[in-house]
């Protein structure tokens, strides 16, 4: 069986342009056609694979030593019969803060109408796609979040969810990098200090990347025009202490909390989450917690634990896009 197709289109985006962040709105769109697509006339069924944070786009086609870029997965997988022939398109939603969590925001762009109002239709015009319910949302980390936050919101354009270890529990995943955050924009007075620090810091450390992920976070899910960069914090950049407030939007984009608004949509859904019992973020917590309350509610999902870390778990893609394939 001969291997799928890689093509990397440049998508002129109208949505991003004027982005707060001066970002690229022209995107590189890698998109994997599926071994024997030239021949045939066949409609196959869709998958948007949203990267991790400082992830996505061209970046999933990374090759490196002893593991599989997306693409070598897919050929394998498609060629043992493992998974049926399938379109993956991986968008790049990188910003100028390590990403965007495929949300619209005042502070970073309207990065939910880029997939959802732009490649969405893009797609279907330009490749042979079948029907919205063979169509798949999937990410790991914040593009596990992505999957299933757009999921939730647009479940007449998807039929599935794939979520690999994605950001919930907000409490857990979050909350412990704030103090940490306080001190290292007080040490660069702000978030423009520190990005000019970080970006021209040759090495970057943990705390770097524990505060850029904050920022980001806050950029997604608290924007407000009138603060500095746009930006507003769920905690007081001297003490450290809660703003309940400024908390409440950002629970608000809490998958586990955003559950019972979107029960109804979610159960339209074939559902697939899991998350590694050793996670470094504690984001097992969260998903017990949604998986919990689903079941509650009377979601059907699947979600499983593995004995595994936050990092290298891409070998958890065969269960997934097995899963997948088997319900198409």
């Amino acid at each position: 069986m001969s291997n799928g197709q890689i093509i990397i289109a440049n998508f002129n985006s109208e949505v991003l342009k004027n982005n707060p962040l001066q970002d690229p709105f022209i995107r590189q769109l890698p998109i994997y056609l599926p071994p024997g697509y030239a021949e045939s006339k066949q409609n196959y069924p869709v998958i948007f694979l949203l990267g991790g944070f400082m992830n996505g786009g061209i970046k999933l086609l990374n090759r490196e030593a002893f593991s599989e870029a997306i693409d070598e997965r897919l050929n394998r997988l498609m060629s043992t019969n493992i998974i049926q022939p399938m379109i993956v398109v991986m968008p790049d939603c990188f910003t100028y803060y390590g990403g965007s969590q495929y949300l619209n925001s005042s502070a970073t762009g309207h990065y939910e109408s880029y997939i959802i109002n732009e490649l969405v239709p893009y797609i279907k015009q330009t490749y042979r796609t079948a029907e919205p319910t063979k169509w798949t949302l999937m990410g790991k980390s914040s593009g596990g979040y992505g999957a299933m936050a757009l999921g939730m919101r647009h479940a007449d354009m998807f039929g599935n969810i794939i979520c690999h270890s994605g950001d919930m529990g907000f409490e857990y995943c979050y909350q412990p990098d704030f103090p940490d955050t306080v001190i290292t924009l007080e040490k660069h007075q702000g978030i423009v200090g520190f990005m000019k620090h970080f970006y021209h810091k040759v090495k970057k450390d943990g705390r770097d990347i524990q505060a850029l992920n904050t920022i980001a976070m806050a950029a997604a899910y608290s924007p407000n025009p009138t603060e500095p960069c746009g930006i507003e914090f769920p905690f007081d950049l001297h003490t450290g202490a809660i703003r309940p407030d400024i908390w409440q939007q950002w629970l608000q984009h809490d998958p586990v909390h955003m559950l019972e608004d979107y029960q109804t949509a979610l159960k339209k859904l074939n559902i697939f989450f899991d998350c590694g019992i050793r996670d470094e973020c504690r984001l097992f917590a969260g998903a017990r917690m949604l998986s919990t309350k689903m079941k509650a509610l009377n979601i059907k999902h699947t979600y499983e634990e593995f004995d595994d870390t936050h990092r290298n778990t891409n070998y958890r893609y065969d269960r997934s896009l097995q899963f997948i394939s088997d319900l198409l």
